[in-house]
């Protein structure tokens, strides 16, 4: 599936933004989003919920041999979204970006921009008086298999700019996603140095496409199934993160 030139024992092959039915958007049982991200080849693999960390603990618990799941959170701030890694517990919501980054370094973890351009998403930069913010994350998202547009392009040259390494993720919210890009490193990214050294070193992006109709029908299956499995939908559960 992946080509990134010659493959090493050292070489890792991670997705960094993926979702589980935690999310309030996916239907994606999280033990399956794990089973199916080895099957693709993946060795690392980070379930970023909206706002909560439960379903990336369970997609822990059932990850196969082969593959290392990251803990995260995809995180809504005041101001825009997002990623933590590395964490023991969830972000709450609703704080400022740079009260965010505080909460997610206190745990020792390491901080994303996802889908810095994207029109239809809670985009941070999409006030460009954030991008001082963008300089202090470890990484920047320079290709989203969801991102419609031209935001990947502004994504990938705002990478070089900040001098940020620049990463490629699927953001899957379905199955059929996981894996759809990913990015290639050489080292161990299973912990915070880890990733840090990676991210420094060799990068090769594995740039993919999802699906525009997938993005646009899953939040609404995922409705239709908690209407049908719980009567309604109860917010603390399933917390609204855009």
């Amino acid at each position: 599936m992946f080509d990134a030139g010659p493959v090493t024992a050292r070489r890792a092959f991670v997705d960094l933004h993926c979702h589980t039915n935690a999310s309030f958007d996916s239907l994606s049982n999280p033990a399956r989003v794990a089973r199916i991200a080895a099957a693709r080849g993946l060795t690392h693999l980070a379930i970023t919920d909206h706002d909560r960390i439960d379903g990336a603990l369970r997609a822990r618990d059932a990850a196969p041999t082969g593959l290392t799941i990251l803990v995260g959170e995809e995180i809504r701030t005041r101001e825009g979204d997002l990623i933590g890694l590395f964490l023991d517990e969830p972000v709450p919501p609703g704080l400022s970006a740079a009260e965010a980054i505080l909460a997610v370094r206190g745990q020792g973890g390491l901080v994303g921009i996802p889908h810095p351009f994207d029109r239809f998403r809670g985009s941070l930069l999409r006030d460009e008086t954030m991008i001082a913010v963008a300089a202090e994350a470890d990484w920047i998202e320079g290709h989203n298999a969801r991102l419609i547009g031209s935001g990947n392009e502004r994504a990938a040259a705002l990478a070089r700019e900040l001098a940020r390494p620049a990463v490629a993720v699927s953001d899957a919210h379905t199955l059929i996603e996981v894996g759809t890009a990913s990015t290639a490193l050489d080292g161990d990214p299973s912990t915070p140095a880890g990733l840090l050294a990676a991210l420094a070193g060799r990068i090769d992006l594995q740039p993919g496409r999802g699906s525009i109709l997938l993005r646009a029908v899953t939040p609404m299956a995922k409705l239709i199934q908690l209407v049908r499995g719980n009567g309604r939908i109860r917010p603390v559960d399933h917390p609204v993160a855009r």
